[in-house]
């Protein structure tokens, strides 16, 4: 399952998603993962979540952030949750490739049964329509 918090640059999406992932991590049976771009938010996230900087990993494009998201997948049975925050950045996601990205990351959420939540810098009304069914909170 992927969740989209949606919204435009410097309307606190990131907030919210920091604030789900802490709540999620009180009940989780299964590890959470939390993607960003810097390690600014260590402080703020439970010492339960795995913070990964992808910044810190030499990926150029979306096909090699996507290779890196089954990387960690493969690497954890356990993970129940990942987090992607600033995901058009992270991704390497543009208006031209935004629709692609995302249906493989549906088949991968699906296939390994990890729920996704993404925080994109787009409005609600901006997304492509498959998108817009899975988001939960625009600002």
């Amino acid at each position: 399952m992927i969740q989209i918090i949606a919204g435009s640059k410097g309307k606190g999406k990131t907030k919210v998603l920091i604030e789900k992932v802490n709540k999620e991590v009180n009940v989780a049976k299964g590890n959470i993962v939390y993607l960003d771009k810097n390690n600014k938010r260590i402080h703020e996230l439970s010492n339960k979540i795995r913070l990964i900087n992808v910044t810190d990993y030499p990926i150029d494009n979306h096909d090699e952030f996507l290779g890196f998201l089954c990387g960690i997948i493969s690497c954890d049975h356990d993970i129940e949750s990942i987090y992607l925050d600033s995901f058009l950045t992270i991704a390497f996601v543009s208006e031209d490739n935004i629709e692609q990205v995302y249906k493989k990351l549906e088949q991968i959420a699906n296939h390994f049964k990890v729920n996704l939540c993404i925080s994109i810098s787009l409005n609600e009304d901006q997304l492509p329509d498959n998108m817009k069914k899975n988001v939960i909170v625009s600002l």
